[in-house]
C-alpha cells in the first residue's frame, strides 16, 4: 500500500523463507533477468485478488502465479457452464455445475509451490479488500460494482484493475492510486560511458565517437574523473542532451579544471504517477492506444462496453445475441444516448456513432475468443506485476483493442443468427463471433508446431481452446528435440515438477489432449530437430499434406531453417519470439508477404582481442575473457589431447594449420606430463594459475607498458578506455580469489577423473595445501611484445618458431606409453550450480575486474551474459500467442488481402504496441512475364531428360538455359565441348546429377531444385526463379 513517503509498500510481513529475502533461482532465473531481485521480492509480499474465473480471469491469474506473489485469491462461485470451456483451460466437462473458482484453484496452485491459492466468497463488505494490494476485476463484475470496489480502492491505495473481453474486442482499464511511484521506467540496462572532456560549462563529450543514448531529462552520475573530483560523488546530474555524442550538466567551474578520465552511469530516478478513479474517468478517459490505423475507434468503444452494461441490467443480466439485429438496434440507440452525455469521449467534431463498429459489437458480445483472452491476461498480469514491484511504467489509464480483420470472409463463410446460434458445444462461444461453417474449417486444419517450449505451450493450449485440428480431418504435429528442466516451469506452464527430466513435445501433447479431449488422437508428438539432418523424417509427403506452420523457437537458425522449408512448400508460417517484456509477431504468406528470411537483425558487435587480451574497461569484457578461459582450459585442452591420443597424426595436422599451434601443443604437454596425481595437486595447479593470470601477466604488461608510459604524439598510454591495471595479491579474504582456486580445482579433477574434493572441509584443506607452497617470484620476459590494436599487425608474428614447436612436439609423451587414458571436457552447462561452472567463469572475471578497478558483477549477472541467457517472462509469451492466433483465423480463411494481415510489437514494460501491414514480397520480370521472387518456381513433374528440359524452356518460356547446377555442381552449361553434352543430353535429371556428383539421390527426396541461369528472347541474361523437379 502507498506509505506517507509515496513508496509502493507493502502492508503484509514476509511469509516463507522465499519471502524473506530469498528467490530459487533455479525456478525463476530467465524471469530474474527480466525484473530483477529488488522488484521480485516486492512481488513477493503482495497480494493479488482476482474476481472472474471465466478464460480472462484465470489467464491473469495462471501468469500473476507463474511470476511469484504472496497470495493469489480468487473470488467466482458462479457454476461452470459448457460455454466457459471455450477459453477456461482449467474447466473440464466433469467440473460443470460446480462454482469456478474452487475448480481453478487446484489446478491454479500446482504451477508455483511458492504461490499459495484461496478462495473467498462474495465480496459483500468492502473493508474486506484491505488485505489486498491489488485487486482485478473481469468481465464478471458489473459496470456498478467495479465503480463501487475501485472508490474503495483508490483513496486506500489498493492498486486496482477492470478488464474485459468480448468476442474480438477487449479492454482494460488502470488505476494505482494518487500517487504510484515507479522505480524504473523501462527496465533497459543504464546507459554508461567514456568521457573524453568537460567543458566548465558543463558539456561532457565521448570517447571515440561513441553514442551516450540519453535523452532530456534522463540523470548521469560521474566516476574515475581527475580534475573534477567533485563529480565522483554518486550525485545524480540532470542532462541536457546536445547531441549524439555530447550532454551538458550545467556549470561545473565550482569545481575546479577538468584533468582526464572519467565514466558516466545513467541513474534510474524514482517518478511519480497520479491516476484518476475509474467514477472520475468515464466521461474523460485518457488513452493508451493499441494500434494508431484504429485511432478513432478507442472512444467509439469506451462507449459501447458502458452501453453494453447497461443493456445486461436491462435484461437481467443476458448479453446480444448473435448476429441479433433488434439486440444491435438497442446497443447502438444506448451508445448514441451515451455520446451524448459524455461528449468529452468522442469529441465535438468527431460526435458521431460508427454504427457499423458498435453492430459488429453487439453482434460479437456473446463471444469468446482464445487469442483475445490470451492477449488481454498477459497484458493485465503485467499491470498487476508492476502495481506489485513499481518496476515499468503502468498504461495510462485505457486501452481498448480490437482484431475484426480475424472475422472469416463473409462471402464463404456465411454468419447469420443460424450459423452463429450454439450448438451445445464447447466452441459455442467462438462460433458465436465466426459461424459454424469456419468452426469446422479451424477443426479440419492439418498444422505444424515446431518446439513445444514457452511459446508452444501456450500456442497448444489456445489450439485446445479453438479446436484446431480436432475434427475428421484435422492433426496436429508438434516437434520439439529438448527435455524439460526446473527454470522451465516459471513460463512453460503445461509442465509440473514432476514432469522434469521428460521430453516437451510429449508433455505438451499430453496436456492439451486432457484440457479438450477431442484432440486425443489429433496430436502427434515427435522428439525430432526440424533440420537438414531429418528431411528424411519431415520429408515431401510430411510437408505437402500441411495446411499451415507455426514456429516457437529461440534461435534464428532453427526459424531460417524452417522459413526455408515454408517458401520450398509454399506454405503460410506463423512466427513470433519474445525477450523479456518485448514481443515481435510475423505473418508469412506465400506469393503475398516477404518471408523471415528477407530480413536480418544486424550481427552484434563482437569485442576486439586486443580489449579482451589486455585492455578491458566493462565487465562483459572480463565475463567474455572468464569464458574462453574456462573453455580454453577445462574444454579445449582435454578436447585436444584426446585427439592427440587417438588420432596418429593429430601433430603433422596440427603443424601444418594456421592459428594458435604452440598454444595446442603447450596445452597438450601440460596436460600429460603434469598429470594431477590427487586433488591437492589440482588445487596447487590451480593456485599457480591464480598467480600467472591475475599477477605476472598484469605485472608483465606494465613492464611492457608502465603506469606513466606514453605514446608516440606523447599523450599519456593509459588514458580514454585503456586502464592501467593493478596486479592482485592473494588473499583467503577475498571471496573471488578463494572461488577462483575452489572453481579452478573442482573443474581439473573432473577432467582428469579424480572424484575426491575438498568442499566437505569447506576452504580450510584448500588454505593448508596453499600455505605449504613456494609460489615463484615474477621475472619480466624482454623479449615479448604485446599488441595494442586489432589492427595492428602481430608484433610476435616474425619470431621464427619452427624449431620451438619441434622441441614442443617432441617432448610430447608417446600416445602408445598412454593406452586406454582419456580425459573428460567440461562441456559449459549455465544452470547447473554444482558444477563449478559459473562459479569459475564469476570469480575468475571478477579477478580481472579488480585487475583493471572495473565494478565487479555477482554470479547472476556473469551467468546472464557467459550464458547468453534470452531473458524470458509468462506475461509477454501469453499476449504474443494470443496475437498469433488472431493471424491464425486469417490464415485458415485463406485471405488474400495484404492489408488485412497484421506485424506486431509489443513492449509490455512502457506499455507500446505497434501494428503494420507485412512487406509484400518482391515481384521480377522476363519475356514480359511477372513472377514472385520468393515464392515462385518453374514446376517440372517426373524425371525429364536434360535435352528436353532445354527444349520445354525454350518453347514454353522463350528462355535459353545457359547454366544449370545442382547445389555446387555444374549439370550443363551452354560452352560444355560438345563431347560432355552428347554425353549429358539424353540422361534423365536423376541420372545426370548421380554422374557428376558420384553420389546416389536419397530414396526419401520426391523433389529435387536445380538453379538456373538463362537468357531471354533478346538474348539477355535474366534473372528467373529455380526449377522443382517432382520426381
Amino acid at each position: 500500500m502507498t506509505s506517507a513517503s509515496g513508496s509502493n509498500d507493502t502492508k503484509h510481513g514476509a511469509g516463507s523463507a522465499e519471502q524473506q529475502g530469498e528467490i530459487d533461482e533455479g525456478l525463476y532465473s530467465r524471469q530474474l533477468y527480466v525484473l530483477g531481485k529488488e522488484a521480485m521480492l516486492k512481488m513477493q509480499h503482495s497480494s493479488v485478488l482476482v474476481l472472474g474465473c471465466r478464460g480472462l480471469g484465470v489467464e491473469i491469474a495462471k501468469n500473476v502465479a507463474l511470476a511469484g506473489v504472496k497470495s493469489l485469491t480468487l473470488q467466482d462461485s458462479e457454476a461452470a457452464q459448457l460455454q466457459d470451456l471455450s477459453t477456461q483451460f482449467f474447466i473440464s466437462e466433469a467440473d460443470l455445475g460446480q462454482p469456478r473458482d474452487k475448480v481453478s484453484q487446484g489446478k491454479l496452485a500446482e504451477l508455483n509451490g511458492y504461490v499459495p491459492v484461496d478462495v473467498i466468497p462474495p465480496v459483500t463488505d468492502l473493508a474486506q479488500l484491505d488485505r489486498f494490494d491489488v485487486v482485478v476485476a473481469t468481465d464478471t463484475t458489473s459496470l456498478e460494482d467495479r465503480v463501487k470496489i475501485n472508490d474503495y480502492c483508490h483513496p486506500r491505495g489498493i492498486r486496482f484493475i477492470a478488464t474485459e473481453t468480448r468476442g474480438l474486442f477487449g479492454h482494460v482499464f488502470v488505476d494505482f492510486g494518487d500517487q504510484f511511484t515507479v522505480m524504473d521506467q523501462t527496465g533497459e540496462e543504464p546507459h554508461a560511458g567514456v568521457v573524453s572532456d568537460i567543458e566548465p560549462d558543463g558539456t561532457v563529450t565521448m570517447l571515440d565517437d561513441n553514442r551516450h543514448g540519453l535523452q532530456d531529462g534522463d540523470y548521469v552520475k560521474f566516476s574515475e574523473v581527475q580534475g573534477l573530483e567533485g563529480l565522483n560523488s554518486g550525485e545524480p546530474y540532470k542532462v541536457e542532451v546536445l547531441g549524439p555524442f555530447a550532454f551538458r550538466i550545467g556549470s561545473v567551474s565550482h569545481l575546479g579544471q577538468y584533468i582526464k578520465g572519467g565514466l558516466f552511469t545513467e541513474v534510474k530516478m524514482p517518478q511519480k504517477i497520479a491516476f484518476k478513479s475509474l467514477r472520475d474517468s468515464l466521461a474523460e478517459p485518457e488513452m493508451v492506444f493499441s494500434d494508431f490505423s484504429k485511432f478513432d475507434r478507442a472512444g467509439q468503444l469506451h462507449l459501447a462496453f458502458q452501453a453494453l452494461h447497461q443493456f445486461q441490467v436491462r435484461h437481467s443480466g443476458a448479453l446480444p445475441r448473435p448476429m441479433n439485429q433488434e439486440d444491435a438496434n438497442e446497443i447502438v440507440k444506448l451508445v448514441g444516448d451515451l455520446a451524448a452525455q459524455q461528449p468529452q469521449v468522442l469529441g465535438a467534431e468527431e460526435n458521431s456513432v460508427n454504427e457499423p463498429l458498435v453492430r459488429e459489437f453487439s453482434y460479437q458480445a456473446r463471444g469468446d475468443i482464445p487469442g483475445v483472452v490470451a492477449f488481454f491476461g498477459g497484458l493485465v498480469a503485467q499491470e498487476v506485476l508492476k502495481a506489485c514491484s513499481g518496476k515499468f511504467t503502468p498504461l495510462k489509464q485505457y486501452m481498448y483493442f480490437d482484431s475484426l480483420e480475424s472475422l472469416p470472409d463473409s462471402e464463404k463463410f456465411k454468419r447469420t443468427e443460424e450459423t452463429t446460434k450454439p450448438i451445445n458445444s464447447r466452441y459455442d462461444n467462438q462460433i458465436a463471433v465466426m459461424g459454424l461453417q469456419f468452426q469446422q474449417k479451424l477443426a479440419n486444419s492439418k498444422v505444424f508446431l515446431v518446439g513445444a517450449g514457452a511459446i508452444g505451450c501456450e500456442m497448444l493450449k489456445n489450439w485446445a481452446l479453438v479446436g484446431l485440428g480436432s475434427g475428421p480431418q484435422g492433426h496436429i504435429v508438434v516437434t520439439d528435440n529438448d527435455s524439460i528442466e526446473k527454470s522451465n516451469l516459471n513460463r512453460q506452464f503445461l509442465f509440473r515438477p514432476r514432469d522434469v527430466g521428460r521430453e516437451k513435445a510429449q508433455v505438451a501433447a499430453e496436456a492439451v489432449s486432457k484440457m479438450n479431449p477431442d484432440l486425443q488422437g489429433k496430436i502427434t508428438a515427435k522428439v525430432d530437430k526440424v533440420g537438414p539432418d531429418t528431411e528424411n523424417i519431415f520429408n515431401d509427403e510430411f510437408w505437402q499434406q500441411l495446411d499451415f506452420v507455426t514456429n516457437a523457437l529461440d534461435n534464428v537458425d532453427a526459424r531460417t531453417y524452417v522459413d526455408r522449408r515454408c517458401v520450398f512448400y509454399r506454405k503460410p508460417l506463423l512466427e513470433s519470439g519474445t525477450l523479456g517484456t518485448k514481443g515481435n509477431t510475423q505473418v508469412i504468406i506465400p506469393r503475398l508477404t516477404e518471408s523471415y528470411s528477407s530480413s536480418r537483425d544486424p550481427p552484434e558487435k563482437s569485442i576486439p582481442l586486443c580489449t579482451l587480451r589486455s585492455f578491458p574497461s566493462k565487465i562483459d569484457h572480463t565475463i567474455a575473457w572468464a569464458k574462453s578461459l574456462f573453455q580454453g582450459y577445462f574444454f579445449e585442452a582435454p578436447e585436444n589431447v584426446n585427439l592427440y591420443l587417438s588420432q596418429p597424426n593429430f601433430v603433422e595436422q596440427t603443424m601444418k594449420q594456421s592459428g594458435d599451434v604452440k598454444g595446442i601443443l603447450e596445452s597438450i604437454n601440460d596436460s600429460l606430463n603434469k598429470k594431477p596425481a590427487n586433488f591437492d595437486e589440482c588445487i596447487r595447479w590451480a593456485r599457480l594459475e591464480f598467480e600467472k593470470k591475475f599477477n605476472h601477466d598484469i605485472k608483465q604488461l606494465l613492464y611492457n607498458f608502465p603506469a606513466d608510459a606514453k605514446t608516440s604524439n606523447g599523450d599519456p598510454f593509459w588514458s580514454g578506455a585503456k586502464r592501467a591495471p593493478t596486479p592482485l595479491e592473494f588473499s583467503f579474504d577475498d571471496p573471488n580469489h578463494v572461488d577462483f582456486v575452489v572453481g579452478s580445482a573442482n573443474l581439473r579433477a573432473f577432467n582428469y577423473g579424480i572424484t575426491e574434493s575438498a568442499t566437505a572441509e569447506g576452504t580450510q584443506h584448500y588454505r593448508d595445501v596453499i600455505q605449504a607452497m613456494q609460489i615463484p617470484e615474477f621475472k619480466p620476459n624482454v623479449n615479448l611484445k604485446i599488441q595494442v590494436n586489432d589492427e595492428d599487425p602481430d608484433p610476435n608474428a616474425n619470431n621464427p618458431m619452427g624449431d620451438e614447436l619441434d622441441t614442443l612436439a617432441a617432448s610430447l609423451p608417446n600416445p602408445a606409453t598412454l593406452a586406454g587414458f582419456k580425459l573428460v571436457p567440461a562441456e559449459f552447462e549455465k544452470d547447473d550450480d554444482t558444477n563449478h561452472h559459473i562459479e569459475f567463469i564469476s570469480a575468475c572475471s571478477n579477478c580481472r575486474a579488480e585487475n583493471y578497478s572495473i565494478e565487479l558483477a555477482d554470479r547472476q549477472k556473469t551467468k546472464f551474459i557467459a550464458g547468453r541467457i534470452i531473458p524470458a517472462i509468462a506475461t509477454t509469451t501469453s499476449l504474443v500467442t494470443g496475437l498469433v492466433n488472431l493471424e491464425l483465423y486469417k490464415v485458415v480463411d485463406g485471405q488474400t488481402d495484404i492489408e488485412k494481415y497484421k506485424n506486431g510489437f509489443v513492449n509490455l514494460a512502457l506499455p507500446f504496441f505497434g501494428f503494420s501491414e507485412p512487406i509484400s514480397s518482391p515481384k521480377g520480370t522476363y519475356n514480359d512475364k511477372e513472377y514472385d521472387r520468393i515464392w515462385d518456381r518453374f514446376d517440372i513433374q517426373g524425371d525429364i531428360k536434360l535435352k528436353d528440359l532445354i527444349d520445354h524452356f525454350a518453347k514454353e518460356e522463350g528462355l535459353e538455359i545457359t547454366m544449370l547446377s545442382y547445389g555446387v555442381s555444374l549439370l550443363y552449361a551452354s560452352f560444355f565441348p560438345p563431347k560432355k553434352l552428347k554425353d549429358r543430353l539424353d540422361l534423365p535429371v536423376t541420372e545426370l546429377v548421380k554422374t557428376v556428383t558420384k553420389h546416389e539421390i536419397p530414396s526419401h527426396v520426391r523433389t529435387m531444385i536445380l538453379e538456373i541461369c538463362a537468357d531471354d528472347k533478346d538474348g539477355e541474361d535474366v534473372e528467373v526463379p529455380f526449377i522443382t523437379i517432382h520426381l
